[in-house]
């Protein structure tokens, strides 16, 4: 078993993470208001890391689940905001264009995925349904060469800055998760309306949209037969990259307590001396460590798609483990990691998002519970021997 990384995979973490270092740190709070990081985007789109998810004839690098995940922990540790938008880039909307979408979509839109100048949005929940896909309201209707789209969905990130956005929606009124398929709408569409806005703890800007029969070509529905299997395989390349965010926060945030702990001092030395605090630090040291393995396995599984168990358990341990270190850092902190003087603080507000996008903990332990109760074997038992 080989547990190195490449050179290839090295080269790009140190690149990436002395972009993060040299400029991301500093601007780290001046995107806490919503603000969306173009300045970063650009920089990162030089790199091709924009184009780490799109296929090679069409500009991008076409690497494996992995790689994003390695670049993606690297943001996360300086940059909840910034590691959110190259998401959107790499992510769940990518896949499902680059593999189901028409030849035309992809060369008209995924070029530019890698250069920053096409940002990308998933649409997925709704103002009354979110895990609950089978009770999705938003349909589209097929006539002839054109569709019809019309519904809600909310909670949608970059609003603001995306092109085009991948909506998962009911297709000529079939009931069920069987009748759930995606279109592509264009931000210019008619009927496409803007009419709530939220922002966030973690420093995104949130929003509702109205589609209010939108008139698209027939092309733009790019999944209709088998759509929700489909849809849910590209979905779990979503729950390797949500965590490898929060194990990014996670170690942003045990390094800034390190460094803290050897700077501050109590009763006349470095409170990194006491063993109360070395105990502090070793734990999260080990949790951050356990979360870096089992998401990295998760990752490898990739072929495309990461197997759905293993990255459910990726994203339930990373997802939790997130809060649990960044709170501990900002106790490591005191007082003073309540401020937002101490990036600890933004750090523990970005990892309590992790379990509620990419599919709820509670949605994902049952998935992971009927793998262990449909698995298991009287005669060999479950575990052992590598696999799950």
């Amino acid at each position: 078993m080989e547990f190195s990384l490449t050179e290839e995979q090295r080269a790009m973490v140190e690149t990436v993470r002395a972009l993060c270092r040299d400029q991301f740190k500093g601007r780290a709070m001046k995107w806490m208001d919503g603000t969306f990081p173009w300045e970063n985007i650009k920089e990162l789109a030089e790199l091709g890391v924009l184009g780490m998810a799109v296929p090679e004839e069409y500009g991008g690098l076409g690497l494996p689940v992995l790689d994003t995940a390695l670049v993606l922990e690297e943001l996360g540790k300086t940059c909840y905001v910034t590691a959110m938008a190259v998401m959107g880039e790499v992510g769940v909307q990518t896949k499902i264009i680059a593999t189901y979408a028409p030849e035309e979509i992809k060369r008209r839109l995924l070029p530019g995925v890698c250069s920053g100048e096409v940002i990308l949005a998933v649409c997925m929940t709704e103002p009354h349904a979110g895990t609950d896909v089978a009770n999705f309201k938003t349909n589209v209707v097929v006539k002839g060469d054109r569709l019809v789209l019309k519904g809600t969905k909310t909670l949608i990130s970059r609003v603001d800055e995306a092109k085009a956005f991948v909506v998962f929606t009911r297709v000529d009124g079939k009931p069920g998760r069987e009748g759930i398929g995606c279109v592509l709408i264009e931000n210019d569409t008619p009927g496409f309306e803007i009419i709530s806005r939220y922002h966030t703890m973690g420093g995104e800007n949130l929003a509702e949209i109205q589609f209010n029969d939108c008139e698209l070509p027939v092309e733009n529905l790019i999944v209709k037969e088998d759509g929700f299997r489909r849809l849910l395989n590209a979905f779990n390349t979503q729950r390797c990259l949500n965590p490898s965010i929060s194990l990014g926060l996670a170690e942003g945030a045990f390094e800034e307590a390190v460094r803290y702990s050897r700077d501050r001092e109590a009763f006349g030395r470095p409170i990194g001396t006491m063993q109360g605090m070395r105990w502090k630090l070793a734990e999260m040291y080990r949790d951050i460590e356990v979360g870096r393995s089992v998401l990295y396995r998760a990752c490898a599984t990739a072929n495309p798609f990461p197997d759905p168990h293993m990255a459910a358990i990726a994203k339930l341990y990373n997802n939790e483990m997130a809060v649990r270190v960044t709170s501990e850092a900002i106790q490591v902190h005191g007082g003073y990691g309540f401020t937002d003087e101490f990036p600890v603080s933004r750090f523990y507000r970005g990892a309590r998002y992790g379990s509620l996008g990419g599919g709820t903990h509670e949605t994902l332990k049952d998935l992971v519970g009927k793998k262990i109760y449909n698995g298991f074997s009287d005669h060999d038992g479950f575990l052992g021997m590598g696999n799950f």
